[in-house]
């Protein structure tokens, strides 16, 4: 925790990040503490981190830490995803998904799938069991997610 806690004082925003993570998961002899948390991602996201953005996003999902705010939620998951973080992009699918949006959460996955993410394979597979998805984008997605 002491080398944690002197990269978060220099502002290392994966330090701080995962300062934050340790106080969601009570570790390390600290006791859970969400709005501590939520601040500690807050500051990494302001520092960059795409990861904090993710956990924001993760927070407002759930309203740990602060007020349960869907739209809020997948601002902070569209930000992340948009710098790459796959597990972002795949909760993208799901809340368009949740939504009835199946044309816009196919695209999530699609674009997850390529980026390895297996279950949105899945999801794509049993979209295209219900009929929400076709054929050519399950293919789509299991071509794109073996390359």
């Amino acid at each position: 925790l002491a080398m944690v806690q002197a990269r978060v004082e220099k502002k290392d925003p994966d330090a701080i990040n995962y300062l934050g993570e340790m106080y969601f998961h009570e570790k390390f002899g600290l006791q859970k503490d969400m709005q501590k948390a939520v601040a500690l991602w807050e500051e990494a996201a302001e520092l960059g981190s795409i990861k904090a953005l993710y956990h924001l996003g993760i927070a407002y999902c759930y309203g740990e830490g602060v007020e349960k705010n869907m739209t809020t939620a997948a601002e902070f998951f569209n930000k992340s995803a948009m710098r790459g973080y796959v597990k972002s992009r795949y909760l993208l699918g799901s809340l368009e998904g949740q939504r009835g949006n199946y044309i816009r959460a196919v695209r999530h996955y699609l674009i997850s799938a390529k980026m390895g993410d297996e279950t949105s394979v899945e999801v794509i597979k049993k979209m295209f069991i219900d009929g929400d998805a076709t054929k050519e984008q399950y293919a789509e997605a299991l071509k794109g997610y073996q390359d």
